[in-house]
């Protein structure tokens, strides 16, 4: 996989504070709202700079029971074509059954039997798309009871099968170590991470007991750890911000891009603190 450095979520809100951040060396678009017939000038202003455009997918669903949609393949085929992308990303999740849209990314189950189709589902996906295809772990909210792995060992043995690239999120892999006691190293080390094609990093809030991915709130620095802990294993080749709601001033941004770049390149200093969670938070470590 190509270098990428640290990039961040270029999204309309902003746009052109993207464009003028420092320390920006690509961004990531949401794949369903940019058109490759009309993406937007300030997009194409970044790929001008020679800035990679990663299409990133909500809504393929590989884990669900049908196929993948032959229109929502072409369209990222297209995106990719049209800003020279050098990966495709989505999620192992699935986010539709029997006609109805679930609004949100659901979990797969880890059975044998859900990963034969999630491979047959991401397989389909590889050979309409004209770049890699990378696959992303998600932040959880519950979990099903008929898991037969770890989440680490799921992903592993679909990379063992389809030879697929890994988005992997730190924040999701803290997620699921506040709501579901998964320790973010054992998971790591269960990774494949020879396949890493690049990496998240987002915000989020304790709220009723659980962790919530908001990518509305700052990096808590215990993400940031999981982030140190992926660092000390292998070298990331990109490492990306989201930030998709309650944007912060131009500042805030680029000192948290600083703090990632500070993580990957070995210079952050001293032990980092615990999460902005509280009391509740520790107590669901």
């Amino acid at each position: 996989m190509r270098e990428l450095g640290v990039g961040i979520g270029w999204r309309p809100e902003i746009d052109l504070t993207v464009g003028r951040l420092p320390g920006v060396d690509f961004v990531e678009i949401v794949a369903e709202s940019v058109v490759p017939a009309a993406v937007p000038p300030t997009l194409r202003a970044l790929q001008a700079r020679g800035l990679p455009v990663v299409p990133h997918g909500v809504s393929l669903s590989l884990g669900g029971a049908a196929p993948p949609d032959p229109a929502r393949l072409s369209h990222l085929a297209e995106l990719a074509q049209a800003l020279g992308s050098p990966v495709v990303s989505e999620h192992v999740a699935f986010c539709r059954a029997g006609g109805m849209e679930a609004g949100h990314l659901l979990p797969v189950p880890r059975t044998r039997a859900a990963l034969d189709v999630l491979t047959e589902n991401v397989t389909i996906a590889q050979a309409a798309l004209p770049v890699p295809l990378a696959v992303e772990n998600i932040a959880a909210l519950v979990a099903w009871p008929e898991d037969e792995m770890t989440e680490a060992e799921f992903l592993a043995e679909l990379v063992d099968r389809t030879g697929v690239l890994l988005l992997v999120d730190v924040a999701n892999l803290y997620t699921a170590q506040i709501n579901f006691g998964a320790d973010p190293a054992a998971a790591l080390d269960a990774l494949p991470l020879g396949h890493l094609a690049y990496v998240h990093v987002a915000g989020g809030m304790f709220r009723n007991g659980l962790w919530h991915d908001t990518h509305a709130h700052p990096v808590p620095d215990a993400i940031l750890d999981v982030l140190a802990e992926l660092v000390t294993r292998v070298h990331p080749p990109g490492v990306l911000l989201e930030r998709d709601d309650a944007y912060p001033s131009d500042s805030e941004l680029a000192a948290e891009l600083a703090s990632i770049r500070a993580v990957t390149d070995g210079s952050r200093p001293g032990p980092a603190r615990e999460p902005a969670a509280g009391s509740d938070a520790h107590a669901h470590r």
